[in-house]
């Protein structure tokens, strides 16, 4: 957490913040319409569909943090208060599973068009 006195020198825009969590959403919902293609198309069934789903879900994550967040930690690491992930998010977790749960209803439509489409 940052001191007051680092939030007057280098204050972190909430507007920013509550961009890059409006744009990760934004990603796993189109994502997650895409990963029901695929588990459509692959034809998976119950238990092995979510598994499908919450292992690509976890990498798009890996990878928005690998290829955009991490990058900004790293330059900034000069400044002792300005490498946490809060100057990007509001919590490290929300990189992680925040639009989990609303890409869900997405996946499950496509899952099950694509699924019907295929053994048709």
């Amino acid at each position: 957490m940052l001191t007051e006195r680092e939030l007057q020198i280098s204050p972190i825009v909430q507007e920013s913040v509550l961009h890059n969590t409006k744009t990760l959403t934004t990603l796993h919902n189109l994502t997650a319409s895409l990963f029901g293609v695929g588990a459509g198309i692959l034809g998976l069934e119950s238990y092995l569909g979510f598994v499908f789903y919450l292992v690509f879900s976890l990498i798009t994550s890996a990878l928005v943090y690998a290829f955009r967040v991490r990058p900004g930690l790293i330059q900034e690491s000069h400044d002792p208060g300005k490498s946490s992930m809060e100057r990007y998010f509001r919590s490290s977790i929300e990189l992680w599973t925040g639009g989990l749960f609303e890409g869900l209803s997405g996946f499950v439509l496509t899952w099950t068009l694509f699924y019907g489409l295929v053994r048709a």
